[in-house]
């Protein structure tokens, strides 16, 4: 029962959509800090390796994402697309 309570305050305190969690200034060479708010939100540790992408849209919009899990989801798709296509030629004979 205890579970099933933890559950739902997790699912009610979850946000549907965009969280600030705060700003930063570009620096002279470029550089950005991660605000302490979001690095921890995020779990982001010193060394990670980040990808910048636009927005899916183009746009003004830049995402971050970490590298293991762009990785893990190509891999995934790769795993998932084989998968169809040894189905479709099954379907095939």
């Amino acid at each position: 029962m205890a579970e099933k309570k933890e559950h739902n305050k997790e699912h009610h305190n979850r946000r549907h959509g965009p969280e600030f969690l705060g700003s930063a200034t570009v620096g002279e060479r470029g550089q950005v800090v991660i605000p302490a708010g979001a690095r921890q939100k995020l779990d982001i540790k010193a060394g990670e390796k980040l990808l910048f992408f636009t927005g899916f849209r183009g746009g003004h919009t830049l995402m971050m994402i970490r590298s293991e899990q762009v990785t893990e989801f190509v891999s995934g798709a790769i795993a998932r697309l084989s998968r169809l296509e040894e189905l479709a030629r099954a379907e095939d004979k």
